[in-house]
């Protein structure tokens, strides 16, 4: 059976849906997005992706006339056409329609586009197995903290993961991992302390892992926003992502190496457990 997607006001078959080849983004990636996760048939920590949503059509001096409630229900609306138990809802916002010309146009009216996927993300196979990833060098732009649309380089760094049998791939700067093609990067280091990258220009600020360090705080697990390489990733007790649409998943393996023992760590498959508690509670 057809999704139902939204697009600029309307519902309609996915069949139907259209936008123009003069599109904005599909010009120049010139669109932000959104993508929240779904349990239970609920938004997953939603007002978080909506003020990040904000800050990027802010960084982009994309001004959009509709409100968190207007976009709450587009989603919501769409989980219950779709009967969507489990999966993601992706919103994409563009500067809309205009000639091509690199320059903003004065009147294009902002394109907004919203779809579901089905899928599962609480009980993920990945889940209990753990993923393989791959390292490779971060060839991206530098406002990572813009949730843009131009993704080129994360979509060739995860196609190389996936040619090597990884599920995921780290992105290296000057030999320090900076976070993954659509996540972002963990690690318990030899001494106990979760390690992630500190906010910046050079990575998105992940609304999952948000919430994993203030997990973290509260659990009084040692945390340091500080950088770490490849050498200290193979090290590392554990390593674990964050995604909003993979939630936590434990790495096992970088580059061929096993993680500790080769086997999902304790830290990471707990902030996993809690996470979902706590979105089923909210």
């Amino acid at each position: 059976m057809s999704r139902t997607v939204y697009v600029n006001g309307a519902y309609m078959p996915e069949e139907e849906a259209k936008i123009s080849i003069f599109d904005r983004a599909f010009l120049f990636g010139d669109a932000v997005y959104e993508v929240t996760a779904v349990i239970d048939g609920r938004l997953v920590d939603f007002d978080a992706h909506l003020a990040r949503l904000d800050r990027s059509l802010k960084e982009i001096g994309l001004i959009h006339a509709m409100n968190h409630e207007g976009l709450r229900e587009i989603h919501q609306e769409l989980i219950a056409l779709n009967k969507v138990d489990e999966g993601i809802v992706y919103l994409e916002i563009s500067r809309g329609v205009a000639d091509r010309d690199f320059a903003y146009p004065k009147a294009a009216v902002p394109t907004v586009v919203a779809f579901t996927q089905s899928r599962p993300v609480v009980d993920s196979p990945y889940a209990k197995t753990g993923v393989k990833i791959v390292t490779i060098p971060d060839l991206r732009w530098k406002r990572r903290d813009i949730k843009s649309t131009a993704m080129l380089a994360q979509t060739m760094g995860k196609q190389a993961a996936k040619d090597q049998g990884a599920y995921e791939a780290w992105m290296v700067e000057d030999g320090f991992v900076t976070e993954g093609t659509s996540s972002s990067a963990f690690i318990v280091d030899a001494d106990g302390v979760l390690r992630t990258q500190p906010l910046g220009a050079h990575i998105l600020p992940g609304v999952t892992r948000r919430a994993v360090l203030r997990l973290a705080s509260e659990e009084n697990i040692s945390v340091e926003e500080r950088p770490f390489s490849v050498e200290e990733a193979y090290q590392a007790r554990e390593a674990f992502l964050t995604a909003a649409s993979a939630l936590v998943l434990p790495i096992i393996e970088i580059d061929g190496r096993k993680i500790s023992d080769g086997k999902p760590g304790a830290i990471g498959q707990a902030f996993r457990r809690l996470y979902i508690e706590e979105a089923r509670k909210s």
